[in-house]
């Protein structure tokens, strides 16, 4: 070590013995360090002139062999990574697509060779195993996005082989002249985006029908792409100086490995309907189109969904599919006899067997709840447990074991890029293996006997989940969902009291007497289920008992609020919640995971408020604003702090301005919105670009991460400059630039909705108030933007209105919001720093732009339509864009919006009263316009 140290400064001597103290295998990081000084001095020189290059060398060299060596041959490319400026985020499959072209040039990209390709993936494995070693990724971040360079190479290698092959033989077509497309599905971990890795990657190929080709040397359409399929997989799965880009296999396909390579869209839908086995349906659950044309591989996943799904719970289905679970416990016994050590894919309680658990679950209940029909194990889980399929014990044992196993797994992997799943033998190396494991939720680091231990008791817990629940007949937690009864069917078929709450007279006869007069008809079933956990907890049920106002409410949240009886029901201690005010600063918010669920608890407390005091409207979901401006202060200061400083003694404190756009600008920002961010930094600061976007993306990793607490909310991005295209972060000057020459009408008056919610509050708003001022230039005062505002509005309506008419169909609320902004912008010279909804219509009534007639029924309008979104948000978690069909759901959301909205808008059922806004609303929408 001397020798490396000697000739370099002493500061960096320094870090470095501090960074090979920390380090999990200093060992291996001191044998790269101290390599021949010939061969290691020049890399070591290069890679210690970064710090943040250095302490990424150093964490890498612990734990990935072949990625070092990679590192060592060439340091100019963990500079790159430790430059790079979106190390705190996941690169969609587009991103990687944009980079896999630019890796190539254009002279290879015409004709990449596999060396090329798997050159590629080894590159972009050093970013992603970075972000995962340094704790800059949760487990799911790390497999999205193996998932998505997955992707993008799929794609790029099939678009080029099929294009080769159009060059000699034409373009295939079907019988009626159309394109024949080509897709490439994958199942199994890539089609579940869970890749991990070093994955075999399952693929099955479907073109769309018989045809020829349409050049001089003609083929069919199945020949044509038998011989694209070949070379396809040649080249993923070629051997080259740089190892194989993907091991593919294809013996998933119908007829496995009899079968045809490639099949027509129309043979593989009769294969699955008639002669496909259970399992094989099964496995569809993880499969999706990641690359080639959608349209055949889309057709064929939506001919057989039905066939995989069940219904009723007939567990025979459950039955069928465990002759494969048998099969892979022999082969199990097998590999661990090969290897000596245990296998934490294949051993019973291992990998393997939780995602067969949850897709028995997902084809048993996902006939009657499409919510849980997802091919991601982990948000599959999440999704049973919100449904009430696995009680909350059950998810957090199974999470919890499946991303330790998870974990473990690429651990492995990632030390030589070889698929590997059993645990060393050597106690040394077992012990080494630990330490490169996450700490756990208190700090603590884990050793090999601890490893151990720990493994042993998770596989314990998946054994007895998985026995209870395929093997037993009527499991304790697993029933089927009923098929819902009319109101009136349901009120008489509930009216019975059962035996549990004829119990509760003795322990709590205040409580009985509260749910006798409740009058509970769709909420009894959850309460009861409540109720066996309160019983369990006598303070619970002795709280509920003392204070009829706590009970009131409860019961009021189970009666008209399933999302958020579900939660009481997974975390009862949520009760302490109901009837307490917000207090937005009350907490130090120093911790991501502390940020989450002061979230979760603060949005309780103001729903709960909306459903039982019944403040008006926008004053909720002003207080949810508030509560959103809150979190995304407190993600920017935990950015600044985690994010590498950059060099030359810059000295970021709240340089970066966050601007929320949409609702949440206009503080209507409600539970399950998105967030429409953009991140501006002034020109001064430009040059410290790379750092900013690190913290955006940090921003961002941290509000909309989903984790066990779930996430806060999702953030778009997509409102600023040149949409996806543009940068993330962009100074003043090139957004006052964009919109002083190129922004569109509908894109300056989107931010006429907008205000700083992070970083300088002033100086953002003193930057929007500049902007308005050239929209009002370029729109205002010409009124151009009365056209483009109606074609976009009808563009709106075109594309979403179908499926989302209470927003973008005739009379939606769009229309309203379409008016407003047009109607605003003949006073853009004046600035208001916010204005909601309401506020708007009394500033544009008092320019005398509105009769006082049209602005009074605008209020009631908007106020209608944020009441209903607001009831659907609160009963479900989610928006929905049309009134639900079933009539306990309907009766349940009118109740709801009758709290409130004026008593003159009671007098008509809902949806009668709908129709009579819509009708109203488009006729003064089309008069403003002059349509």
């Amino acid at each position: 070590m001397e020798s490396i140290l000697a000739s370099v400064p002493e500061r960096i001597a320094t870090r470095v013995q501090l960074l090979l103290a920390s380090a999990p295998d200093s060992e291996a990081s001191l044998r790269y360090l101290e390599r021949p000084r010939g061969e290691n001095l020049s890399a070591f020189d290069r890679i210690s002139s970064s710090p943040a290059a250095l302490r990424y060398a150093i964490n890498l060299f612990s734990y990935s062999r072949f990625l070092s060596d990679a590192v060592m041959r060439n340091p100019e490319r963990i500079l790159q990574v430790a430059d790079s400026g979106s190390f705190y985020r996941v690169l969609t499959a587009e991103e990687y697509g944009e980079r896999l072209l630019a890796f190539l040039g254009k002279d290879r990209a015409a004709a990449p060779a596999a060396e090329d390709l798997a050159r590629f993936r080894r590159r972009q494995y050093l970013r992603i195993a970075l972000r995962d070693v340094l704790g800059a990724a949760t487990l799911s971040d790390v497999t999205e996005e193996l998932s998505n360079l997955a992707d993008a190479i799929l794609d790029f290698a099939y678009r080029r082989i099929r294009a080769e092959y159009v060059a000699r033989h034409g373009e295939p077509r079907l019988a009626d002249g159309s394109p024949c497309g080509f897709s490439v599905i994958a199942l199994g971990k890539l089609g579940g985006r869970e890749l991990n890795y070093s994955s075999d990657i399952d693929l099955m190929f479907v073109y769309g029908g018989a045809g020829e080709s349409d050049g001089a040397a003609p083929l069919s359409n199945k020949e044509f792409y038998k011989k694209v399929a070949n070379d396809y997989t040649a080249m993923l799965s070629t051997y080259t100086s740089e190892g194989q880009c993907y091991r593919v296999d294809l013996r998933l396909r119908p007829d496995g490995r009899l079968g045809e390579i490639c099949i027509s869209e129309e043979g593989a839908e009769a294969y699955y309907a008639q002669r496909a086995r259970d399992w094989e349906k099964q496995m569809l659950i993880k499969a999706r189109v990641a690359a080639g044309e959608p349209e055949p591989g889309q057709a064929v996943l939506n001919s057989v969904e039905p066939l995989i799904y069940q219904s009723s719970l007939d567990f025979s289905a459950v039955e069928a599919v465990s002759e494969t679970r048998q099969r892979i416990g022999e082969k199990a016994a097998a590999r661990r006899a090969s290897q000596g050590g245990l296998d934490i894919k294949l051993a019973p309680g291992g990998i393997r067997d939780i995602e067969f658990l949850v897709q028995c679950l997902q084809r048993l209940h996902g006939g009657r709840e499409p919510w849980v029909r997802h091919g991601g194990t982990l948000l599959a889980l999440f999704r049973l447990r919100d449904k009430g399929l696995l009680s909350g014990p059950e998810y957090a044992r199974l999470a919890d074991a499946y991303q330790f196993l998870r974990y473990l797994e690429h651990r492995l992997q990632i030390e030589e890029d070889r698929q590997v799943h059993a645990l060393p033998a050597d106690p040394i190396q077992l012990d080494l293996l630990a330490r490169k494991m996450p700490a756990g939720a208190g700090g603590e680091k884990l050793t090999g006997a601890t490893l151990k231990k720990r493994l042993e008791e998770l596989l314990a817990d998946v054994r007895e989940i998985y026995e209870r629940v395929i093997h037993a007949q009527k499991p304790m937690y697993y029933t089927a969902v009923p098929e819902p009864l009319p109101v009136e069917d349901e009120v008489e078929a509930l009216a019975p009291a059962s035996n549990l709450t004829r119990f509760l007279d003795q322990r709590a006869p205040h409580l009985a007497e509260s749910v006798a007069g409740a009058g509970l008809h769709r909420g009894r079933e959850r309460f009861e289920h409540f109720l066996e956990k309160a019983f369990a907890h006598p303070e619970t049920l002795a709280r509920l008992d003392a204070d009829p106002e706590l009970a009131a409410g409860a019961l009021d949240i189970f009666e008209h609020s399933p999302h958020f009886a579900d939660d009481l029901l997974r975390e009862p201690d949520l009760l302490n919640e109901i009837g307490r005010p917000p207090e937005l600063d009350a907490e130090d918010l120093g911790d991501a995971a502390v940020l989450r669920r002061f979230y979760r608890r603060q949005m309780l407390r103001i729903q709960s408020e909306s459903m039982l005091a019944a403040p008006p409207i926008f004053e909720t979901i002003g207080r949810t604003s508030a509560l959103a401006d809150r979190v995304i202060e407190a993600a920017y200061r935990l950015a600044v702090r985690e994010t590498p400083r950059p060099a030359g003694g810059y000295a970021p404190r709240n340089q970066m301005m966050v601007i929320a756009l949409g609702r949440l600008g206009m503080r209507e920002f409600d539970l399950g919105s998105d967030a429409d961010l953009l991140f501006v930094i002034p020109d001064a600061d430009a040059g410290q670009h790379a750092f900013w976007t690190g913290a955006a993306e940090r921003i961002i990793h941290i509000l909309s991460s989903y984790t066990a607490e779930g996430m806060m909310f999702a953030v778009d991005t997509r409102l600023r400059p040149n949409g996806r295209e543009g940068d993330l972060v962009q100074s003043e000057g090139a957004y006052k630039s964009y919109f002083a020459s190129h922004a569109e009408a509908w894109e300056g008056i989107t931010y006429m909705k907008s205000r700083g919610v992070a970083g300088d509050l002033e100086r953002a708003t003193g930057f929007l108030n500049e902007l308005q001022v050239v929209d009002w230039r370029r729109y205002g005062q010409s009124m151009r933007s009365r056209k483009e505002l109606a074609e976009m509005r009808a563009r709106l309506e075109r594309e979403q209105g179908s499926r989302n008419p209470l927003k973008a169909g005739a009379g939606g609320f769009y229309d309203i919001d379409f008016a407003l902004m047009y109607l605003r912008l003949k006073g853009a010279g004046i600035f208001y720093k916010v204005l909601n909804t309401p506020e708007r219509i009394d500033v544009i009534e008092k320019m005398g732009h509105l009769e006082r007639e049209d602005a009074d029924f605008l209020r009631d309008a908007a106020t209608f339509y944020r009441a209903l979104d607001h009831g659907q948000r609160v009963s479900t978690g989610h928006a929905e864009g049309s009134l639900p069909s079933a009539p306990g759901q309907l009766e349940n959301l009118a109740a709801l919006v009758r709290r409130w909205t004026p008593e003159h808008l009671h007098q008509e059922r809902l949806d009668a009263t709908l129709r009579e806004i819509r009708r109203r609303t488009r006729e003064f929408f089309n008069r403003l316009f002059g349509r």
